[in-house]
């Protein structure tokens, strides 16, 4: 498992799940290869379709079998399973209340070299406003597999932003911990300030903390993977006890977590909140350390967003 790429974990398990299920189907817009779910197309001709550079008929399309009883999943590139198909999700799917499971792969600065056009920086901010939409980023392969099975049963909608290749794993020799795609995961105890992250900037987190721990500063970590619905629960028992917060995301910081936790904070427990992310910029064509000091998502970053939401504190 350790050595797999998260797009793996992901085709292999769909790959049994249609071997059980006679009513799943998986759709593609023309880059089977780049999911790897050509083994999908493979074994199942009659239930895995391609539909060519179409996402809005690709939405279509799932949102037809739906209406018969199918359960579709869709995927592509994270712009083109969001931004380019919104309508479509909204009213094909969403509205008319079908039935769908949306991948869109290569979130933020993980599309590296395929640049601005490819980097979603907004997809989630698109899609949360969306009632009754469940937005889920993977963490790493462990908890991944972990949640599938969980992810497979939700009725509606539900968005995949993922990873196609290995990120930082997280979850190494904590394979039984007890996953729950509704359950933020708070991964290390703190007491001034609390570290909300999810993606690639959990394990960005940590590395924060470590750094804030020499200063005499004690970060609490969550790892928020879902951001709609967010775990309010877990978020405000922490924020009371540390009294300031930084988010930490792969994204635009206006739209997904830094708004999810704020409006959750704002509305049960007013704290200082900081951000680190994506601010008022594009994406651009850049390998992910480069993007990393580009967009000012580094360790440090946190570490000085951390002293100054701590600053704040009354």
């Amino acid at each position: 498992m350790a050595d797999k790429l998260m797009k793996e974990v992901f085709t292999d398990f769909v790959l049994n799940e249609m071997a059980i299920d006679p009513k799943r189907v998986l759709i593609d817009a023309d880059l089977k290869n780049c999911i790897g779910s050509g083994k999908i197309h493979a074994a199942f001709p009659d239930r895995a379709f391609n539909v060519g550079i179409a996402e809005q008929n690709m939405v279509g399309i799932a949102a037809g079998l739906s209406a018969y009883g199918f359960k579709p999943i869709i995927s592509s590139f994270g712009p083109f399973a969001t931004r380019r198909v919104l309508d479509q999700i909204m009213i094909s799917l969403a509205y008319a209340q079908q039935n769908c499971i949306i991948v869109g792969t290569d979130p933020g600065i993980t599309a590296e070299l395929n640049g601005g056009t490819h980097m979603p920086f907004e997809d989630v901010g698109a899609l949360r406003s969306i009632p009754n939409i469940v937005i889920y980023e993977p963490t790493d392969i462990i908890e991944f597999d972990a949640i599938l099975p969980e992810i497979m049963k939700q009725p509606g909608l539900v968005y995949i932003r993922m990873h196609r290749k290995t990120p930082p794993l997280i979850y190494l020799g904590k394979e039984n911990r007890d996953f729950s795609l509704f359950k933020a995961d708070v991964l290390q105890i703190g007491n001034d300030v609390t570290l909300i992250a999810n993606g690639i900037m959990v394990q960005t987190a940590l590395l924060a903390a470590q750094e804030l721990e020499k200063d005499g500063i004690s970060a609490e970590v969550i790892c928020c993977h879902t951001v709609k619905p967010i775990d309010t629960e877990t978020i405000i028992a922490s924020v009371r006890k540390t009294g300031a917060a930084v988010t930490c995301e792969n994204h635009n910081v206006m739209g997904a977590l830094r708004s999810a936790v704020c409006e959750t904070i704002c509305e049960n427990y007013p704290v200082p909140v900081k951000c680190v992310g994506v601010k008022e910029k594009f994406g651009e064509v850049g390998k992910v350390p480069y993007l990393r000091d580009r967009y000012n998502m580094n360790v440090i970053d946190i570490v000085n967003a951390a002293k100054e939401s701590i600053a704040l504190k009354k």
